[in-house]
C-alpha cells in the first residue's frame, strides 16, 4: 500500500506541470482574428437636380419686335413641332404683301401684251411690211415686262418671309412650361415668350466633388433619392465630363462647402418618374 501514497502525489505533480506548460504556451502564441466580411462597394454620395437632355428644352423667342395679336397655348399645354405658339401684328407686312402681288399681275398682264407685240413685230417684218427697230423694240418691252415681274416675284417673297417672322412656332414637340406675355403686349427682338420642353426626356446632372472625381466611372449604377417621394429611382452614370466647374447647387448639409470644384455628372434614369424638372435629388454613386 506504499507505493499507492507515493503514487498519488507523483500524479498530482505531473498535472500542474502539464496545465502550467499549457497555459504558458497559449500566452506565447499569437491570438487568432476571425476574418472580416468584405466591404461592400463604398458609395458615393453627390446632390443634382432632374434636367432636360440637350435640345429638350427651348426658350422660345420673337424673332422681330412687335406687338403680342394672340396666344395659341397656355402653360402645361402640349404642342407639336411647328405649331403656332404666338402671333405678332404684322399689319404693314400684309400691306406690303398684297402692294406686291398686285405688282406681279401688272407685270404678267404686260408680258402678255409684249408678248403679242413681239409676235406681230416680227410678223410684219418678215413680210417686209415693218422694221427691225420695230422688232427689237417690241423684245426689249418683253424683257422689260418680265424683269418686272421678277422684281415683284422677289419683293414678294422678302415679305413673305418678314411675314414668318412675326409668327412664332414650337421647334419641337413637347409641353409649355413657362408662358411669359399675353395678347397686347409689346416685345423685342430676341425677348423669350414661353419655354417648351420635351419631359420625356429627362436626366440628373449631379454635383459630384472634384476629390471623387477618379472613383466615377462610365456605367455605374446610381440610387436616386428625392423629397416627398416614397423609396428610390435607379439609374446609370453616361456622361463623365472632361473638366471641373463651379458648384451651382448649395449643399443643403451645413457642414458640406459651397465653393468646392464639382464635376457634373449626367445620369440616365432606367424609367420614367414622378420627379419634377429642375427638381432636386439626393444621389449614391458605386464607386
Amino acid at each position: 500500500m506504499r507505493w499507492r501514497i507515493w503514487l498519488a502525489p507523483a500524479a498530482g505533480i505531473a498535472l500542474v506541470a502539464a496545465l502550467v506548460a499549457q497555459t504558458r504556451g497559449a500566452a506565447s502564441a499569437p491570438a487568432s482574428v476571425a476574418p472580416s466580411a468584405p466591404a461592400g462597394p463604398e458609395r458615393i454620395l453627390a446632390e443634382g437636380r432632374l434636367a432636360a437632355y440637350p435640345g429638350a428644352e427651348v426658350t422660345v423667342a420673337a424673332e422681330v419686335a412687335g406687338i403680342v395679336a394672340g396666344m395659341v397655348f397656355a402653360e402645361k399645354d402640349a404642342v407639336e413641332r411647328g405649331d403656332l405658339l404666338a402671333q405678332l401684328r404684322a399689319d404693314d407686312v400684309l400691306a406690303a404683301l398684297a402692294a406686291a402681288e398686285a405688282r406681279i399681275g401688272e407685270a404678267s398682264a404686260e408680258i402678255r401684251l409684249a408678248e403679242s407685240e413681239l409676235e406681230r413685230a416680227e410678223s410684219l417684218y418678215a413680210q417686209g411690211v415693218d422694221t427691225a427697230a420695230r422688232r427689237d423694240h417690241a423684245r426689249r418691252d418683253l424683257d422689260v415686262a418680265r424683269a418686272r415681274r421678277a422684281t415683284a416675284a422677289a419683293e414678294l417673297a422678302r415679305l413673305a418671309a418678314e411675314l414668318d417672322q412675326h409668327r412664332v412656332a414650337s421647334p419641337i414637340r413637347g409641353t409649355v412650361l413657362a408662358r411669359f406675355v399675353d395678347p397686347g403686349e409689346a416685345v423685342e427682338a430676341g425677348e423669350p415668350i414661353l419655354v417648351v420642353a420635351d419631359l420625356t426626356r429627362l436626366r440628373i446632372e449631379s454635383e459630384v466633388d472634384e476629390s471623387d472625381a477618379s472613383r466615377i466611372t462610365l456605367g455605374a449604377r446610381v440610387a436616386v433619392t428625392a423629397e416627398g417621394h416614397a423609396g428610390r429611382f435607379t439609374g446609370v452614370v453616361e456622361e463623365i465630363p472632361d473638366a471641373v466647374s463651379g458648384r451651382v447647387l448649395k449643399p443643403q448639409d451645413p457642414g458640406r462647402p459651397s465653393d468646392t470644384r464639382i464635376l457634373l455628372v449626367k445620369i440616365r434614369l432606367d424609367a420614367p418618374t414622378p420627379l419634377k424638372l429642375g427638381q432636386r435629388v439626393e444621389v449614391e454613386i458605386e464607386g
